[in-house]
C-alpha cells in the first residue's frame, strides 16, 4: 500500500504483514539477545581467568562483570541514536543496521587474543567491542517492538508486541544451550565457539528483516506531516514523564534477569563447581518455558489490561528475593533448577511479555521509538550493574546483600506500575472491539478506523 493510501485509512485489523513482521522482529531480537547474553554467560564462567588472570579470583570476577556493565552503559546512547533515526526516517533501516553491527561485534569477540597472548591489549579490545555491542543492542529493541506493535491488530497489540519479546528468552535459551555444549570442548573453544556460531544466526535474521515492509503508522505520520523534526529533543522536552515511567518499570525486569541468569550462575558455580552443568541446563530449560510465558502474558494483557499482569509479576519478585538464595544455598540440583524456573521462566517472562505494549503505549507515534528506547535502555544500563553490585554486596554482607538488591529493584518496579495509568482499560477495549466488529462485518469507514483511542496515541 502506498504512503498516501495508508494515511487516514489504517485497518484496525492491522497490516497484511502483521504476522511476518512480528516473527521477523522476534527472530532478530533472539539473535541480539543471544549475542548479548553470550557475553554475560562468558563473563560469569570464563572471562575473569581469560582476560584478567593476574587478579585473584574475586577481583577477576569483579573486573569481568565490570566489562559486562560497560555494554549496558552504552545502551542508552544506542537507544537515543536508534530511536531518533527510527522516528525520523523509519523503523526498518534501524533494525537492519543494528543487526549488522551487533553480529560483527559478537563474532569478533570469538577471535580475540587472550591476556596470555597479548597482555593488557586483550581486555582493552574486549571493552571496545563490548561498547559497540551496547550501542547496537540499545538501537535494536525499540525498533523491533515498535514495528510489531504498529503492524498489529489494535485489539491484539499486547500479544503481537510480546512476540518479539519472546525472542529474548529464545536467544537466552540458544546461548545457554550452546554454552552447555561448548563446556564439553577443550581449551579456549569453550568460550570462543558460542561467539563464532552467532554469525549463522545473524545471516538468517538479516535475510528475514530485509524483506519487511515499513510501519504503516510511521508511514501515516510521515504522510500527514506528524513526524518530529528532532524526535529525541521532542521526547526529552515533552515526554520526559513517560521516560521516567519506563525506567521504573524496566529496572525490575533488568535486575530480575541479570541477578539470576548472570550473577546467580556465578554464585552457584563458584561455590559448587559440580553444579555448573545443572545451572546451565536449568537456565536453558527456564528460557524455553519463558518463550511460552512471555507470549501468554502479552496475550492476557489484551483481555484484562497491562497493569494487573505487571503488578502480579513485581509482587512475585518481592516474595522471591530471599527464597531464591535460601534454595540455592542447599546445593540440591532440583532446588537449583526450581530457582531458575521461577526467576526466569515465570517472573522475568511475565514482565517482558507485558512490557512490549505497556512501554510502547507511554508515547505517541512521532516519539514512540525514541521515548521507549531511551527509557528502556537507561534502565538496562542500571540493571547491567546488577551482577557487579551483587558480587560486591555478597563480598561485604554475604548472600543477603544480593537478595536485598533484588528486593529493592522489585519494589521500584511495583511502585512504578502502581503510579502508571492503565493504557488498555475497559473503555479502550470496548471501543476497539466495536471498531473490529464493524470492520470485520465490512462496515468500516475511514472515520471509524482513522485513529486508535487517544489513550494509546499520546500520554
Amino acid at each position: 500500500m502506498s504512503t498516501s493510501a495508508t494515511a487516514g485509512r489504517r485497518s484496525v485489523l492491522g497490516s497484511k504483514d502483521r504476522v511476518k513482521t512480528a516473527v521477523a522482529a522476534a527472530l532478530g531480537t533472539s539473535v541480539e539477545n543471544y549475542d548479548f547474553i553470550a557475553y554475560g554467560t562468558a563473563s560469569a564462567l570464563y572471562f575473569g581467568a581469560v582476560f584478567f588472570p593476574e587478579s585473584d579470583r574475586f577481583v577477576g570476577t569483579l573486573l569481568s562483570f565490570a566489562t559486562l556493565a560497560v555494554g549496558f552503559v552504552m545502551r542508552p546512547l544506542g537507544g537515543a541514536v536508534g530511536g531518533y533515526f527510527a522516528d525520523k526516517f523509519g523503523r526498518k533501516p534501524v533494525l537492519v543496521t543494528a543487526m549488522i553491527v551487533m553480529g560483527t561485534a559478537t563474532f569478533l569477540i570469538g577471535l580475540l587474543p587472550t591476556f596470555e597472548q597479548v597482555g593488557v591489549l586483550a581486555p582493552v579490545l574486549l571493552v571496545i567491542i563490548r561498547m559497540v555491542q551496547g550501542l547496537a543492542f540499545g538501537a535494536e529493541w525499540g525498533g523491533a517492538i515498535t514495528m510489531a506493535y504498529e503492524h498489529a491488530p489494535w485489539h491484539r497489540r499486547g500479544m503481537f508486541a510480546a512476540i518479539p519479546q519472546s525472542g529474548n528468552p529464545l536467544g537466552i535459551a540458544l546461548a545457554s544451550g550452546v554454552f552447555a555444549f561448548s563446556d564439553t570442548l577443550e581449551g579456549s573453544w569453550q568460550w570462543r565457539t558460542p561467539f563464532l556460531l552467532s554469525a549463522v544466526l545473524v545471516v538468517v535474521a538479516l535475510i528475514v528483516r530485509s524483506r519487511l515492509s515499513e510501519s504503516p503508522e510511521f508511514q501515516e505520520a510521515q504522510a500527514t506531516g506528524k513526524t518530529e523534526k528532532n524526535p529525541l529533543l521532542a521526547t526529552l522536552t515533552g515526554d520526559w514523564r513517560g521516560i521516567l515511567r519506563v525506567i521504573a518499570l524496566r529496572v525490575v525486569e533488568s535486575f530480575a534477569y541479570y541477578s539470576t541468569a548472570t550473577y546467580l550462575l556465578n554464585y552457584i558455580t563458584d561455590r559448587h563447581p559440580e553444579l555448573r552443568p545443572v545451572a546451565l541446563g536449568a537456565i536453558t530449560g527456564a528460557s524455553i518455558l519463558a518463550i511460552a510465558v512471555t507470549f501468554l502474558a502479552g496475550a492476557l494483557t489484551d483481555r484484562i489490561g497491562r497493569r494487573p499482569i505487571y503488578i502480579a509479576a513485581c509482587t512475585m519478585a518481592i516474595l522471591f528475593a530471599f527464597p531464591m538464595y535460601l534454595l540455592t544455598n542447599s546445593a540440591r540440583p532440583a532446588l537449583v533448577v526450581t530457582v531458575f524456573i521461577i526467576g526466569i521462566g515465570l517472573i522475568h517472562a511475565s514482565l517482558t511479555g507485558t512490557q512490549g505494549a505497556l512501554l510502547t503505549e507511554q508515547f505517541r507515534t512521532a516519539t514512540r521509538t525514541s521515548g521507549a528506547s531511551l527509557g528502556y535502555q537507561i534502565a538496562a544500563a542500571i540493571g547491567g550493574f546488577a551482577p557487579l553490585l551483587a558480587a560486591a554486596l555478597v563480598g561485604a554482607f554475604g548472600w543477603p546483600g544480593a537478595a536485598l538488591l533484588y528486593l529493592g529493584a522489585a519494589l521500584i518496579g511495583l511502585t512504578g506500575i502502581l503510579l502508571t495509568r492503565e493504557t488498555w482499560g475497559r473503555s479502550e477495549r470496548e471501543r476497539v472491539s466495536r471498531l473490529v466488529a464493524e470492520e470485520t462485518a465490512g462496515r468500516a469507514t475511514s472515520s471509524t478506523a482513522a485513529s486508535p483511542p487517544a489513550s494509546l496515541e499520546s500520554r
